[in-house]
């Protein structure tokens, strides 16, 4: 059957056609514009997986060697593409694999929809071979979810689901399905989900809100912008440029913030938060108005909130108004999408250049750059550091690269040095600090943007997390790079049982395996480098390969990153050492 025939609009009246839930369910996806699913097949999904072998020519679906692994990719699939990750499992154990995921992809803000099979309806509730209350275990975690019991719930819910997933600020939400609705048949008919009642996704922007913060920045002498990944989600990448470039107020960024404006960018001043830039760290406690956008004052942003930018009047520009005075009480609140409201507000700034407030940018960034820099990018001494090699991966991508990166030292070094020259180019986990995603993650990222070049930086723990999705990747040919920083120390718990535990190294060093030889073992092209003249020719032979690349760079086993807010202290307390 066509898609066409099963597809409607608000203004004509649905076809409808009688079919099995299972059937439905890959009609919804195509209705919805689904061409990829990530997933594990098992007993109470197997009426659906039946009808994707029926209907692989019009969806791909993506067999991941471990359920977190299929979330993961579906969340790299949605945040280099925007579209709606994903993901797909049995019930039980393949359902609870997906947690890790789910949650993850909730405190990033990811679209996602996860849909899991159950037992048969007349079985809940009596512990059933694989029966998990999936529904309660995963409701914390999801924007919204449901159990679907009756095939001719399928439609709506999908429908209600991939709206909610991408509407307002985006989540995850999980559609837990029973047997018994797969197997059913029922007159199908599809409509796009276009609102709910009770459910505002986009609060109403406030005239008089945009008009007193217009007058804040008009009249501030050191005002400071930090934005965030809300930038990134509501497509405002262009009108936050364009507020910079008018009122020449310096601009910072959060991790997920990343990569909406040009690293190079005359403004962009660097990364805040606990292993951020020395100046935005340090000039957030002298500003005298603070503009927030789309970020929602993460503690590893703020530090300690008592002491954190106390002088200062604060905008909040955000789409959630649950983030509004959550951690940091604001003088103005900004509640809209990002591109409407900074649209709005441009009109009513007036032209400026703050060349003083810079210059302190300018010199705190020098001192930066001798103490820290330096020794990251082009060190004295023997062993290979982290940061030299993303100077490589700089060079010899031309920053155009999308980086995606695991949780540790490596991640805050790729953060800190990679060079982004285009939007949706920082992939990583953000707040869960999931371990183990960058793998996977970058596989999803590569199918959804196959004209990009992706590039995994992975240490070596996380790295063994999700190891066996080497497998997918070889299954499926895709041409991701892979680059392991293999300091043989779980690094950033290291870090801080030498700075705050009298360097007690308890279960942080590592005895690795052979990486090579696993990635050849996938049939997968692989190189090791130990040596600095070795780096940038290896960058360059795994950037210039057509197929997947693994790259093992061993570097100083016992390097830190700075700079380094502690945990708990003032942005002001921030560590050059």
């Amino acid at each position: 059957m066509e898609l066409q025939t099963v597809t409607q609009t608000k203004t004509s009246k649905a076809t409808k056609t009688h079919m099995a839930g299972s059937e439905a369910v890959v009609h919804c996806l195509l209705a919805e514009g689904v061409e990829t699913v990530y997933g594990y097949p098992g007993g109470a999904i197997m009426p659906v997986y039946d009808e994707f072998y029926k209907y692989q020519d019009q969806l791909q679906h993506i067999l991941t060697r471990h359920e977190q692994g299929a979330t993961h990719a579906a969340q790299g699939y949605a945040r280099i593409s925007g579209k709606v990750g994903v993901a797909i499992a049995t019930s039980g154990p393949g359902a609870t694999n997906l947690i890790t995921g789910i949650a993850d992809a909730m405190i990033d803000s990811t679209p996602m929809v996860c849909i899991t099979g159950q037992v048969g309806a007349h079985l809940l509730g009596t512990d059933a071979f694989q029966e998990t209350d999936i529904i309660g275990i995963s409701t914390p975690v999801t924007k919204w979810n449901y159990q679907i019991t009756k095939a001719s719930e399928i439609p709506e819910i999908f429908a209600k689901a991939f709206y909610i997933a991408q509407s307002g600020r985006p989540g995850p939400v999980l559609i837990d399905i029973t047997k018994n609705a797969q197997f059913e048949s029922f007159d199908f008919a599809y409509e796009k989900c276009s609102a709910i009642r009770s459910y505002h996704p986009v609060p109403q922007c406030d005239p008089n809100a945009l008009q007193e913060a217009a007058d804040l920045i008009n009249n501030a002498k050191k005002p400071f912008i930090v934005w965030g990944q809300g930038v990134i989600l509501g497509k405002a990448e262009e009108e936050l440029k364009t507020m910079v470039e008018k009122t020449g107020v310096p601009a910072a960024w959060t991790i997920l913030g990343a990569s909406a404006i040009p690293t190079a960018h005359p403004l962009n001043v660097g990364m805040v938060g606990m292993h951020g830039n020395y100046a935005p760290n340090i000039l957030t406690n002298e500003c005298d108005v603070l503009i927030a956008i789309g970020m929602r004052f993460d503690d590893r942003v703020t530090g300690d909130l008592n002491t954190y930018a106390k002088q200062a009047k604060i905008i909040h520009f955000e789409i959630d108004p649950a983030e509004i005075n959550k951690n940091v009480p604001v003088d103005v609140a900004v509640l809209g999408d990002a591109k409407t409201t900074l649209s709005e507000l441009i009109p009513l700034l007036q032209p400026n250049e703050h060349t003083a407030w810079r210059q302190r940018f300018t010199e705190l960034q020098a001192v930066e750059q001798e103490k820290v820099i330096q020794n990251d990018l082009f060190p004295t001494k023997e062993g290979l550091t982290m940061g030299e090699v993303m100077l490589a991966i700089n060079k010899e991508s031309e920053g155009k690269a999308a980086i995606v990166s695991d949780v540790g030292q490596h991640q805050m070094i790729a953060c800190r040095y990679a060079e982004f020259n285009e939007t949706r180019s920082n992939i990583t986990s953000g707040g869960l600090g999931t371990m183990g995603f960058a793998l996977p993650a970058a596989i999803g990222a590569k199918m959804a943007a196959p004209e990009r070049e992706v590039i995994a930086v992975i240490g070596d723990g996380g790295y063994q997390m999700t190891i066996q999705e080497l497998g997918t990747i070889f299954q499926n040919r895709t041409p991701v790079k892979i680059v392991v920083l293999n300091n043989e120390f779980l690094g950033m718990v290291r870090q801080w049982q030498q700075l705050f535990f009298e360097k007690r190294y308890a279960s942080t060093e590592m005895t690795n395996p052979d990486f090579v030889s696993i990635a050849k073992g996938y049939h997968i092209e692989a190189d090791r480098v130990t040596k600095r003249e070795e780096l940038h020719e290896a960058v360059r032979d795994m950037i210039q390969f057509e197929g997947p690349y693994f790259l093992e760079v061993c570097v100083e086993k016992e390097d830190n990153v700075f700079p380094m807010i502690p945990s708990g202290a003032s942005v002001s307390d921030i560590r050059l050492e």
